[in-house]
């Protein structure tokens, strides 16, 4: 029996399994925080700053600029209590890039 099949598979599925391999990055956890992001700051802040990937649970997030940058510092401890729910999955960490 073979692992390989002649059907397709969701494009979705394939993705992921390339991102998991490539990056080790969870592409499931990515989509979770940015459903919660607007939630956890303020609306203008969720806006123009966007949670890019996980890695080593360290949330990666774009800023627009430093100001947006030291927000989003000054909002790390809620943004990672907000993200808590995400049980051993979730981000212990923050880092801004531009």
């Amino acid at each position: 029996m073979s692992r390989y099949s002649d059907q397709p598979e969701p494009l979705g599925d394939l993705l992921r399994t390339m991102a998991r391999r490539v990056k080790k990055v969870d592409l499931t956890l990515i989509e979770e925080i940015r459903e919660r992001w607007p939630t956890l700051l303020e609306p203008a802040v969720a806006r123009v700053c966007h949670p890019e990937f996980v890695k080593n649970r360290v949330l990666v997030v774009s800023v627009p600029s430093g100001a947006f940058a030291q927000q989003i510092s000054l909002d790390q401890e809620s943004i990672i209590g907000g993200l808590a729910a995400l049980g051993d999955r979730a981000p212990t960490s923050l880092k801004m890039v531009q």
